[in-house]
């Protein structure tokens, strides 16, 4: 019986993509590199933020090198957790998280998002209350798709593996689930860079209000 629904957060419940663009296009400008497209921002997204700057200093210079892979990172992070005013809720999420919070189902968050911004725009969003167990991308010394940040969440949740289900828009959370033997919805609307067919689900959506229906049939 499903007791907890643990969720990804950009890319699952929020785009945020946008705002991720824009500290991205501050770095850069601050320290005279060239800009990045909004469609390679977003291809950046999913690893965390460590990677989400190597892959942008690799595109804008064409190699990282460690010392001003550090610096670009410490200034991402000043502005990715400021990073918030165009972000915005997925369609229906509202209104399906309080149906499934009406029938009882907890909340946990598994992101790779640095937790200072997740705790950032969980404030922005007036979700600072919502998710009972808040894992972020450098909350453990691994991130995802090692399963420990989404097993460290059951663990803070007290429950098993058979009362959870794992809603994600990617390959890095379909893996993630994989690995901890987690039960995992894909939200096709995400980040994804595969076709949906060729990632890992126990089933699938692309509206919200179909995501009650789906957590029952695995009850």
């Amino acid at each position: 019986m499903i007791r907890a629904v643990v969720f990804d957060l950009d890319g699952t419940l929020i785009d945020s993509a946008p705002d991720i663009w824009r500290a991205a296009s501050k770095v850069l400008e601050s320290e005279g590199l060239p800009p990045v497209t909004v469609a390679q921002s977003r291809s950046f997204i999913g690893r965390g933020a460590r990677v989400f700057v190597e892959r942008m200093e690799h595109a804008v210079t064409g190699r990282n090198e460690p010392a001003r892979t550090a610096h670009l990172h410490a200034r991402f992070l000043h502005f990715y957790e400021r990073a918030h005013e165009q972000t915005e809720i997925y369609p229906h999420v509202v209104d399906t998280l309080s149906l499934l919070r009406a029938q009882g189902l907890r909340f946990g968050l598994c992101t790779n998002k640095p937790l200072r911004p997740t705790q950032a725009v969980l404030a922005h969003l007036g979700w600072d209350a919502l998710f009972e167990v808040v894992i972020g991308g450098d909350s453990l010394p691994v991130a995802k798709p090692d399963p420990a940040p989404l097993l460290a969440v059951l663990e803070g949740l007290e429950l098993a593996l058979a009362e959870i289900a794992y809603i994600g828009d990617s390959e890095t959370d379909a893996e993630t689930a994989a690995r901890a033997g987690a039960r995992f919805g894909l939200f096709t609307e995400g980040y994804r860079k595969s076709e949906p067919a060729q990632i890992t689900h126990a089933f699938r959506f692309d509206d919200y209000r179909s995501l009650p229906a789906q957590l029952a049939g695995l009850s």
